[in-house]
């Protein structure tokens, strides 16, 4: 008889919800993990650290509220790096307490030390001491994450050459910055280094940034990082980066070279699989460490799953927590339905951006007709009150069904406010519903109905001409 029914390998968001749906089922759960890094990277040096850095920026500098107060407005004059982690500190230990805490109340016994396949059912676990003993399982979810991918070009050092991982261990924060790369990840520390006065400068090697964006929201918010004084190199490739006592100089292959305090290199993810010995499971990775799974989050051996970051898109937290949930539950034949379609994507770049079905850019592409609603915060008493007059909402409306085929959001609480859209279109609403609810007021739901009107009338226009 194996030790557990379910081992779980990482503590991430995937992890965690994995191993608490397979004891809420009253099956016996362990769970392995670095005792430094209980909650994965996604409580340590991604999501929650990231989000948490950007509040405190965002709180400091005052950068939202300088439409009300002026532009030279800011709630602390000489921002240190200690004034930042303080709060990111907090944030991390109270979150890896209630983690600890939810592991215990579901009596899921927690392992320190990292984890190796010896067989398909079998982990070795190697605890801090060096020792190591064994632990079997009837099912095994591999949770492990990723990290950021470097360029073996690159001599990171962590302090002048670093990575996303590495930034938040900053010394100091610099008077300028290059970032390599203009991802999700990338874009998001752009804003916060721009927000805090560092003379950012984003180098691409691909045409524009946050491609699965909708265009007009990338367009705003490059105008925002260009008035933060945010550099945009596009179609460029970094060739060399140069280490000097004053500095880094980074040279492009196009010849310029860009004098800089730091180095930022923002070039993708690496799934965290190398040292799992996946071949004695009967497993392999892609050169990116990434592990095929089927619908059900399945691998080729039947009672191992994968879940997170480490099967790749979309990668996201959120995301992760229903998979491993799902995982769990087909893992013990338990009902499950299928994962919504419909997932709301949430970028936390100043300002935050975040939409869930198409672009006009694809709904052109597949030559889907729409009509398009926009409600712009300035004309809302709560965009006023908070000073953003510049966040937007748009809908995009089927003229035929008038069905919401996407929403998209830039500005304060997109991420929040995305998920009213995702509700309507998850539940087949129509446009009309939108127009005919009532939203509290003052408040920036409230442009739900703004833009519902705008698309309506614009539907109206377009029957009276047809008559």
């Amino acid at each position: 008889m194996p030790d557990f029914d379910m081992l779980v390998i990482g503590s991430g968001p995937g992890g965690q919800k994995a191993a608490i749906a397979a004891a809420k089922l009253g099956r016996r759960v362990a769970v392995v993990d670095r005792p430094d890094m209980v909650g994965g990277v996604s409580i340590h040096t991604g999501t929650i650290p990231s989000k948490t850095l950007r509040e405190a920026v965002l709180y400091l500098t005052g950068l939202t509220q300088r439409d009300l107060y002026g532009q030279s407005y800011r709630l602390k004059e000489d921002i240190t790096v200690s004034d930042l982690t303080a709060r990111t500190q907090h944030v991390v230990g109270r979150e890896v307490d209630v983690i600890r805490s939810q592991l215990s109340r579901n009596h899921i016994a927690l392992h320190a030390g990292t984890g190796r396949f010896v067989d398909p059912h079998t982990v070795a676990l190697r605890e801090v001491t060096g020792h190591e003993r064994l632990l079997s399982a009837e099912n095994i979810i591999i949770a492990t994450g990723t990290r950021p991918a470097r360029p073996d070009s690159v001599e990171f050092d962590g302090r002048t050459i670093m990575d996303s991982d590495n930034v938040l261990a900053l010394e100091r924060v610099p008077r300028s910055m290059v970032i390599v790369g203009a991802g999700v990840i990338g874009m998001e520390y752009a804003s916060m280094f721009a927000a805090l006065g560092s003379k950012v400068t984003v180098v691409e090697k691909r045409p524009g940034m946050l491609d699965i964006c909708d265009v007009e929201v990338i367009e705003a918010l490059k105008y925002h990082l260009r008035d933060l004084a945010v550099t945009f190199r596009f179609g460029e490739t970094v060739a060399a980066v140069e280490r000097h006592p004053r500095g880094t100089l980074t040279i492009l292959e196009s010849g310029k070279k860009i004098p800089a305090d730091a180095v930022m290199y923002s070039a993708g993810r690496q799934g965290l699989t190398d040292e799992l010995d996946l071949d004695k499971a009967g497993l392999t990775a892609d050169r990116r460490g990434r592990i095929t799974v089927d619908e059900h989050y399945r691998t080729e051996v039947p009672h191992i799953y994968a879940v997170g970051d480490v099967i790749g898109f979309p990668a996201l937290a959120a995301t992760a927590m229903e998979q491993g949930r799902s995982a769990a539950y087909h893992a013990f034949g338990e009902p499950v339905g299928q994962m919504q379609r419909l997932q709301p994507i949430g970028i936390y770049t100043i300002p935050e951006i975040s939409f869930v079905g198409r672009t006009e850019d694809q709904l052109t592409e597949d030559s889907v007709p729409f009509e398009v609603g926009i409600s712009r915060y300035r004309e809302l008493a709560r965009g006023q009150i908070i000073g953003d007059s510049h966040g937007m909402l748009k809908l995009l409306v089927s003229p035929e069904d008038r069905t919401l085929l996407g929403v998209h959001c830039f500005g304060t609480g997109a991420t929040e406010l995305i998920h009213i859209g995702q509700t309507v279109m998850g539940c087949g609403g129509t446009v009309d519903y939108l127009v005919d609810a009532v939203f509290n007021y003052p408040t920036l739901a409230e442009s739900y109905k703004v833009a519902a009107l705008d698309a309506t009338n614009k539907l109206r226009q377009i029957d009276r001409i047809g008559d």
